[in-house]
């Protein structure tokens, strides 16, 4: 493998990113489109600039505008990036209107939807997942449909709630493209045009970072933490329906995000309605662990187990997907109890 390869485009979005949020947030002040201290949930306290995700969504397919050669050496072809590009354009637009206008949440579903209904149009899906006993479980094409609708949809809402914290989605959504990349780029499962994409993603979200640690200088905004969601989805599912490496990766908010789905829907409230302070993340940080521990810890996690699937067999991926979801349930109990001693 020649590492210069994939590290000159990595470096060019690295620098892209961090040059072109500077830009974008320059460009939100000027408009005036700032996420506002006030609500329950938001800890900063002065006027924030969002549409950060607009820095990444440049560089990253800037980047990937000059490396196309590289991106159909395999079975993907330019019709499938292109929808995957247009899917990319849906979000934005959604998230510069969200961050500017506030939209309803009847209206903010409609983006996701716009996104995912590009990747079926291009022909992208969850044909078939790992059989745990041997070879694989294939799908037919009314159940790939779905699969592939929910999985999606399940990323980019899982980023999206977890956007709650300084550099928490920018930071696991850089280790899942590393994690993908050191993936791709092993000899059993060898996908070069993949290894690339991947890689000028995790920099990408890198060089966002750079402006997002905290104390965070700009947001993602609704457009960006959807767009991340949406790029892993899509790279877990093009790299050969490697759904179970971002499940590790995404393991603690995704898990969040179906406990924070029961907890609204036991309550009779709609879960996607509303924001509240229940989540995971806004929890450990009530512990008094602060902002930046707290993202260090959800980094150890993503780290630790997406790591872990580099090792694994898809019997033990499932035991590691296992264990992280009752680490999850232990966390829950321990800070309903924890809660409990100190209200009493």
């Amino acid at each position: 493998m020649n590492i210069i390869f994939y590290l000159i485009p990595a470096v060019v979005a690295f620098v892209f990113s961090v040059l072109f949020t500077w830009l974008v947030l320059r460009l939100a002040l000027k408009m005036k489109i700032v996420d506002r201290p006030g609500a329950e949930r938001k800890l900063h306290q002065k006027p924030i600039p969002l549409l950060g995700g607009l820095g990444i969504f440049l560089a990253f397919f800037l980047v990937l505008f000059f490396v196309r050669k590289e991106l159909i050496v395999g079975t993907l072809t330019y019709h499938h990036w292109l929808w995957f590009f247009v899917g990319a354009c849906f979000l934005m637009i959604g998230g510069i209107l969200d961050d500017k206008c506030n939209l309803r949440p009847k209206q903010q579903i409609i983006w996701p939807l716009l996104a995912v209904a590009c990747i079926l149009a291009g022909g992208i899906g969850i044909e078939k997942i790992t059989n745990p006993f041997g070879d694989f479980f294939y799908f037919t094409s009314l159940a790939s449909v779905g699969f592939t609708i929910v999985w999606l949809l399940a990323m980019m809402y899982a980023t999206k709630l977890l956007d709650g914290l300084d550099g928490l989605v920018s930071g696991i959504s850089s280790i899942g493209g590393l994690i993908i990349f050191l993936f791709t780029i092993t000899t059993k499962y060898y996908q070069p045009d993949i290894a690339i994409v991947a890689l000028i993603f995790a920099a990408a979200c890198a060089g966002f970072l750079v402006w997002n640690w905290h104390p965070a200088k700009i947001f993602l905004g609704e457009g960006g933490s959807l767009l991340l969601g949406y790029i892993l989805g899509v790279l877990a599912i093009i790299s050969g329906g490697k759904i179970a490496i971002a499940l590790l990766v995404l393991g603690l908010p995704l898990l969040d995000l179906g406990w924070t789905i029961l907890r609204r829907l036991w309550a009779g409230k709609n879960p996607f309605g509303f924001s509240d302070r229940q989540h995971l993340h806004h929890r450990l940080l009530d512990l008094g662990l602060g902002q930046r521990k707290t993202v260090l810890i959800f980094y150890a996690f993503s780290l630790f187990f997406g790591l872990s699937a580099l090792f694994l067999q898809s019997r033990g991926k499932i035991i590691a997907v296992a264990v992280l979801f009752l680490i999850m349930i232990a966390i829950i109990l321990g800070l309903a109890t924890f809660n409990k001693k100190h209200a009493s």
